[in-house]
């Protein structure tokens, strides 16, 4: 679990450069990823990154929000 709490900074910077990636697709039609690095493997790669950090801030994220101390047990006990 320390190492996923190292690893929240990196994972937040790439978050938010896939982030932009996506307002610059929306608001420019172009993709700076496939500009870059083309189609294929290493494209579905960086996403799937992206992806990946995108799903280890979100126990940081619930905590921030302060759901998990709302969120019902599972069992109703």
């Amino acid at each position: 679990m320390e190492m996923i709490k190292r690893f929240e900074p990196v994972a937040l910077l790439v978050v938010v450069l896939g982030a932009l990636n996506w307002g610059m697709v929306g608001l420019f039609e172009t993709n700076v990823i496939s500009d870059l690095f083309g189609t294929g493997t290493l494209t579905d790669v960086l996403y799937t990154i992206v992806g990946i950090c995108g799903l280890v801030l979100v126990p940081r994220t619930l905590e921030g929000m302060h759901l998990k101390e709302r969120m019902p047990h599972p069992r109703g006990t």
